[in-house]
């Protein structure tokens, strides 16, 4: 058998790498090695930053005023219903003092001498 050389092709590590390089975009590449957040990238979008801390901030003082105004909500509904129970006990309260016998009762009591009239009044027609 012939001695038969093939031609290969020595793998270079540097060539793999700018393959690699090129494959990649070059702003993951700074990313990740860390050139990206240096001085200058703050410096260009120093107004995208101040903009994106007073959104920030703004969102969570919305967010703030919205609990406070939803614990005072909470509050005045069981405020709300405590005052709809003691209209209630009030009105009961008034119905029973407005019942006749409980009229009659307090007139005595008093000594008024008042009298309920057991006839409903008479109409006079003058022809």
């Amino acid at each position: 058998m012939p001695n038969i050389k093939k031609n290969r092709k020595k793998k270079n590590p540097a060539n793999n790498e700018e393959k690699k390089r090129k494959q990649t975009p070059s702003w993951l590449v700074d990313f990740r090695y860390g050139r990206s957040l240096s001085v200058d990238f703050f410096r260009k979008n120093a107004w995208f930053f101040m903009v994106f801390v007073v959104a920030m901030l703004s969102l969570i003082g919305l967010r703030y005023k919205n609990k406070t105004k939803m614990m005072e909500i909470k509050k005045l509904n069981i405020e709300l219903k405590q005052a709809e129970s003691s209209k209630l006990q009030e009105k009961a309260a008034y119905m029973s003092l407005i019942r006749e016998s409980e009229m009659k009762r307090l007139v005595e009591d008093k000594g008024l001498g008042l009298q309920f009239q057991e006839q409903p009044p008479y109409e006079v027609d003058m022809e």
